[in-house]
């Protein structure tokens, strides 16, 4: 009989960040799902619904701005999903360099090293942080917040496995990933 342990397998993180010099609001996933790793880029599943959400909470003022982003739906090849950050001041990464871990299952993970994201953020204007998942945040907190100073903001999951939260709760949620207006203080 194989136990849990048998079938946890040690991943090496197999992105970069996507990051800019106007990047101000850094999104942190836990690890890179198998099928992530397998097409090559973050968030990769066919069902997840990170991209689709991004897309509906950025998608006006995308086509508003001129942006390579598809006015006609979620973007599918990496540079038109590296745009739609970036034209945003959104920058991505994962929370972890490497662990052990069962398939996808943030539940499964033992020994995590995290990724260096204190120097991304002493090296970009980063100014808010956000994780797609509860076990993201935790890590974060644990592993890389004494480090950054900057505290995190849990965003519910977008992943398939989490069918319980409706696709416009997740576009609703998403929508603090906007910048604030900014405030006219010469007005009295």
């Amino acid at each position: 009989m194989q136990g849990v342990c048998s079938l946890q397998k040690t991943v090496q993180q197999p992105f970069s960040p996507i990051i800019g010099p106007k990047s101000h609001t850094l999104i942190l996933g836990t690890m890179a799902s198998p099928k992530s790793r397998e097409n090559g880029f973050y968030y990769g599943h066919p069902q997840n619904r990170f991209w689709p959400v991004l897309a509906a909470v950025f998608s006006r003022e995308m086509r508003e701005n001129g942006s390579r982003f598809p006015v006609d739906g979620v973007p599918k090849t990496q540079p038109e999903r590296e745009a739609l950050l970036l034209e945003n001041g959104l920058a991505l990464w994962d929370v972890l360099a490497a662990c052990d871990i069962t398939g996808a299952s943030d539940a499964s993970i033992r020994n995590p090293v995290p990724n260096d994201i204190a120097s991304l953020v002493k090296r970009y204007p980063i100014e808010r942080v956000f994780t797609t998942g509860q076990t993201a945040a935790r890590l974060y907190r644990r592993l890389v917040e004494p480090e950054t100073g900057l505290p995190c903001t849990a965003l519910p999951s977008p992943s398939p496995a989490n069918c319980r939260v409706p696709f416009d709760a997740l576009v609703e949620a998403y929508g603090v990933l906007r910048p604030e207006p900014a405030r006219d203080t010469a007005r009295i």
